[in-house]
């Protein structure tokens, strides 16, 4: 890595603590707002790493962070590095950054963990992943409402904010039609007031 990047990442690094996120990519979209929280976003298709984990929601974040980790930092067959600080930062060299946000989705015991990646990859172009319990996946163009919450994001205030945007969706008459991710914008370290997440449930078009 470049000396000069060294200060850049400190400095980038120092910005993540509270909340600021800078040059990180995020999947474009479409939006309308439905009340002062919550808002329908329509998403086109992205590429994502994914790893299915079988443990309880906060284990399951952590093993499937560190399996799709190793992918971007390397545990691939071209042994491409991948810039992974938060925000991320770019270094010199074919690297694959990853975006905001990392979404968990919770399916009975498992759990899914995506990593999406930048627009300018595709599954022809991307490498392919050292570990067999990471996956490349092409995620179809989808339409979402979303609640955007700070603060804890432990499985009691997902459930609290799942609860929330549902019922919201309830009384507008919006049909969903699948189960409910939590997405997460910031590293751990984030202030917590400071933290970007959000709860999004797919919603009928």
């Amino acid at each position: 890595m470049k000396l000069i990047e060294i200060p850049r990442q400190t400095v980038e690094g120092v910005l993540s603590l509270v909340g600021v996120r800078v040059g990180t990519e995020e999947p474009h979209y479409l939006s309308t707002k439905v009340s002062d929280r919550v808002e329908i976003r329509r998403y086109g298709p992205r590429i994502a790493a994914e790893t299915t984990v079988d443990a309880d929601e906060e284990r399951a974040r952590n093993i499937g962070f560190r399996r799709l980790a190793g992918y971007i930092f390397g545990g691939n067959h071209r042994k491409e590095s991948i810039a992974m600080t938060a925000p991320v930062t770019q270094q010199s060299g074919d690297t694959i950054a990853m975006t905001a946000p990392v979404a968990q989705a919770r399916d009975g015991e498992r759990s899914t963990i995506r990593f999406y990646m930048p627009s300018k990859w595709t599954l022809d172009t991307l490498p392919e992943p050292d570990n067999d319990e990471v996956r490349l996946t092409e995620v179809p163009g989808e339409t979402v409402a979303v609640l955007g919450f700070t603060g804890d994001r432990g499985p009691r205030a997902v459930q609290s904010h799942t609860d929330e945007l549902l019922e919201v969706l309830r009384a507008n008459g919006i049909e969903t039609t699948g189960d409910a991710q939590a997405w997460f914008y910031d590293p751990p370290w984030t202030l917590p007031f400071r933290r970007r997440n959000e709860i999004a449930v797919p919603v009928r078009q």
